[in-house]
C-alpha cells in the first residue's frame, strides 16, 4: 500500500487572482513528473464565463444537420458538463429556448445518450472496465493485445488521418466525435487491441473524458456492448472530414476499399458482408 501521507491538496485562494499563466505554472510546479506524460497545455480555457459563452452560440437545429462533419457546428460544452460547471438541464433548456421541439430534437438525443450512459454506469459500474458481451468479430478476447503500442500513444502510425486525429487529442484534449470513433476502430480492428487499453489512453487526455460515455461507447465500436463491430473506410473519413485532414490514399492506404473488402480483411473468421 502506498504512504499518502506526504499528499497534500491542491488550493488556489481566490484573493490571489491567479490567471492562467499562473495556474498553468503552479500546476507545473505541483507535478514535476508530469512533463514525462504529457506536457501539452490544452488551448480550451475553463471557466463558468467561457461555459455561457459557449452556451450563447449554441445552434440546435444546425448541430442536428451537421453533426458528423468534422467542421460540424458542435458545441464544445462536454469539458463543461464533464466538470459540473454547466449541467446537460442548462444546455436542454437553451436548445428548446432557440429552436423548437422537432428542430432542437437531433441534438437532445445526444445530451439523452449522455444521461443514458451516465444512468447505466451507476446502475451497472463493472460494465465500465469488463466486456459486457464477447466480442462479434470472429475473435476471442484473448485474440487482442492488452497494451496500446506506441506508435498509437505517440500519433505515429504512418496512416496519416488517424496520426491527425490523434496529435490533436494530444495536443488539445479534445477530438470530434466522429473522429473517436475513428480511431477506436482502428485501434480494436487495425490493430486488434482491447479496446480497454484505448479507453485509457483517451481517458488520460480527454477534457470531457468520463468512464461511461468513453468507455461504453468503446464497447460498442469493439462489438462487446454492440451486436456487431463498428469500422469505416477511407471514402468515409473523406465524405466527413473535410479539407483540413489528410484523405490522400499514398498515406491512408489501410483504409482504402470498399466495406466488404475491408470486412473480410479485418473479419476473416465471420461470414462474408454482403
Amino acid at each position: 500500500m502506498s504512504d499518502n501521507s506526504q499528499i497534500r491538496p491542491v488550493i488556489f485562494d481566490p484573493k490571489l487572482r491567479l490567471n492562467r499563466s499562473d495556474v498553468i505554472a503552479k500546476v507545473r510546479d505541483l507535478s514535476p513528473n508530469l512533463a514525462s506524460v504529457d506536457d501539452q497545455v490544452s488551448p480550451i480555457v475553463g471557466s463558468k464565463a467561457e461555459a455561457l459563452k459557449q452556451l450563447g452560440r449554441l445552434n440546435p437545429a444546425t448541430y442536428g444537420r451537421t453533426r458528423n462533419h468534422l467542421d460540424g457546428a458542435v458545441t464544445g460544452l462536454s469539458p463543461f458538463v464533464r466538470h459540473g460547471v454547466i449541467s446537460t438541464a442548462d444546455i436542454r433548456d437553451q436548445a428548446l429556448g432557440l429552436n423548437t421541439p422537432k428542430e432542437a430534437e437531433k441534438f437532445i438525443q445526444q445530451l439523452a445518450w449522455r444521461e443514458y450512459w451516465q444512468k447505466l454506469y451507476r446502475e451497472n459500474p463493472n460494465y465500465i472496465w469488463n466486456d459486457v458481451e464477447p466480442y462479434k468479430t470472429g475473435f476471442d478476447a484473448e485474440h487482442y493485445a492488452d497494451d496500446l503500442p506506441e506508435d498509437i500513444s505517440q500519433a505515429k502510425t504512418g496512416v496519416a488521418c488517424i496520426d491527425q486525429f490523434i496529435a490533436e487529442l494530444l495536443t488539445t484534449g479534445y477530438i470530434h466525435n466522429h473522429a473517436r470513433l475513428y480511431v477506436a476502430a482502428y485501434v480494436c480492428h487495425w490493430r486488434r487491441v482491447k479496446w480497454q487499453a484505448g479507453a485509457r489512453f483517451f481517458l488520460m487526455h480527454l477534457l470531457d473524458g468520463d468512464p461511461a460515455s468513453n468507455n461504453l461507447s468503446w464497447q460498442w465500436v469493439a462489438s462487446t456492448f454492440s451486436h456487431k463491430p463498428y469500422f469505416f473506410n477511407l471514402e468515409n473519413v473523406e465524405k466527413f472530414s473535410g479539407d483540413s485532414v489528410d484523405t490522400r490514399f499514398k498515406t491512408n492506404k489501410t483504409l482504402a476499399g470498399s466495406y466488404e473488402d475491408i470486412y473480410a480483411r479485418l473479419f476473416p473468421n465471420l461470414e462474408p458482408k454482403t
